[in-house]
């Protein structure tokens, strides 16, 4: 089938339209990846991909319906417009109908919003030109040292583009990079990890990588069996950012004003303006942070209480959540915000935990310790209790035992029960500031800065036979 621009697709599938309004989404994406096992290349590879996604919008009499149909490759786009239509008219009155975002008195440009015109962004093999012969290097020094590295480096590229029956046309072009680092021992009976998040690799260096990883190892070979109990903990920012991406998940106002989150205040209404954390701490997303940038406006797919198909085109500015340790937005729909008078305020595709002016690091935190353990990574986070936000999971790839200010050895795993609302209201110390990659959630969300944060009395509720 003969290529079509993704600018055209879009036209094609609004030219198409016979609906009361319509919104067409294309995303033309490639990625590039390596992946690697005891010490050598397995794997490398490149892939393109697209996806279209067509949103009818029909009027049945009674209120406006909305139909989702998406389709990846080259679908034929008359017929995706028309399933989408059908599903529109098969579906009831939408309760999150809005008018469709138009353009603004400048034609609808949104900073950051990107060249309509332009053809898609690429990525390839050749992201990793620099990185793959330092990770060579590494294979070999952890020969040398008897250790095993596994691990994948990956890099994709996303081109959105944003067409309405409006007159939107918005663009974005979406970096997003990501590497893991393991390090085991032959026998796999001590395991480390280390990673982080890039836009292009070329902040990235193996080598401090590949040291984090030996510097654990070399933690973990005194071994030191703790039972389940409360500890001083110190998080680092990677076990941080997954428990703040769990909580930013949860922050929807709806579910708040309706009683159902931990963001509910107790006889109605949500919990705007309550301290959540004792220390002055700020939760935010902004898509202009540097290293850290996202599409500065929304694309959505489907609707749900954090997002709405009615908003698509919609802007994301930037915005605190949490400010100086004080609960100050919520994400809010345009239709929750109408209902309930408030503001509406968009999820953004970053989230930066920080408290202004601190200094510490991590290393700095771990020598002002007296006794404590260091984390590496969480694992396997669920929820237990959506009233209060109770999370329970398993601490993974190293767990260390701090004395006196240095790090003595390596400790059995944990499962812990822990909210990160009451986290927050019981860390003690937060470090400086850092861009992090989650571990849990990096599937999904990469884009995080957070720090590590002390707690006096982390919940270990079990041991963990996980090695």
């Amino acid at each position: 089938m003969r290529y079509q621009r993704p600018q055209d697709v879009v036209e094609q599938a609004l030219a198409a339209s016979t609906a009361d309004g319509q919104i067409t989404v294309v995303v033309e994406g490639s990625e590039a990846n390596l992946r690697w096992a005891g010490n050598s290349l397995t794997t490398n590879g490149a892939m393109r991909s697209r996806s279209v996604v067509v949103i009818s919008f029909v009027d049945g009499g009674a209120g406006m319906a909305a139909g989702t149909v998406s389709r990846s490759g080259t679908p034929d786009i008359v017929e995706l417009v028309a399933a989408s239509e059908r599903a529109a008219r098969d579906a009831g009155p939408a309760e999150d109908a809005m008018p469709l975002i138009a353009p603004g008195p400048d034609g609808g440009a949104l900073p950051g919003a990107g060249d309509w015109a332009a053809d898609p962004a690429e990525t390839s093999i050749g992201v990793f030109a620099d990185f793959a012969p330092a990770l060579g290097q590494a294979f070999g020094e952890a020969r040398d040292r008897g250790e095993l590295l596994f691990g994948f480096a990956e890099h994709t590229m996303r081109s959105t583009y944003l067409g309405s029956s409006t007159g939107l046309r918005l663009r974005h072009d979406q970096p997003t990079g990501r590497l893991e680092l393991n390090g085991k021992t032959p026998d796999f009976g001590r395991s480390v990890w280390a990673g982080t998040g890039t836009r292009d690799f070329t902040d990235v260096s193996v080598a401090d990588l590949a040291a984090d990883v030996e510097r654990k190892m070399a933690w973990s070979q005194r071994r030191v069996d703790l039972p389940a109990g409360r500890y001083e903990t110190l998080l680092p920012p990677s076990a941080v950012s997954d428990l703040m991406i769990y909580l930013y998940w949860t922050m929807e106002a709806r579910d708040a004003d309706e009683g159902r989150n931990v963001f509910a205040r107790p006889g109605g209404g949500n919990r705007t303006g309550d301290r959540l954390a004792a220390l002055p701490l700020t939760l935010r997303s902004d898509p202009g942070f540097p290293g850290l940038e996202a599409a500065p406006f929304q694309v959505v797919g489907s609707s749900s209480g954090s997002a709405s198909v009615f908003d698509n085109g919609m802007a994301t500015p930037a915005v605190d959540w949490i400010s100086e340790g004080v609960l100050a937005n919520l994400i809010r729909p345009r239709a929750w915000a109408l209902k309930t008078t408030a503001p509406a305020t968009a999820a953004v595709d970053n989230l930066i935990l920080e408290q202004p002016g601190v200094t510490a690091t991590q290393e700095e935190m771990v020598a002002a310790t007296d006794r404590g353990l260091l984390l590496t990574t969480l694992w396997y986070i669920r929820e237990v209790d959506p009233q209060t936000l109770l999370l329970t999971g398993l601490t993974r790839d190293g767990v260390f035992l701090v004395e006196n200010g240095e790090v003595t050895g390596g400790v059995n795993n944990f499962r812990f029960n822990e909210s990160p609302v009451d986290l927050l209201g019981r860390a003690v110390q937060a470090g400086v500031t850092e861009r992090t990659l989650p571990r849990e959630w990096n599937d999904w969300f990469t884009r995080t800065a957070m720090p590590a944060l002390r707690v006096p009395d982390f919940n270990m509720s079990s041991v963990s036979p996980a090695s």
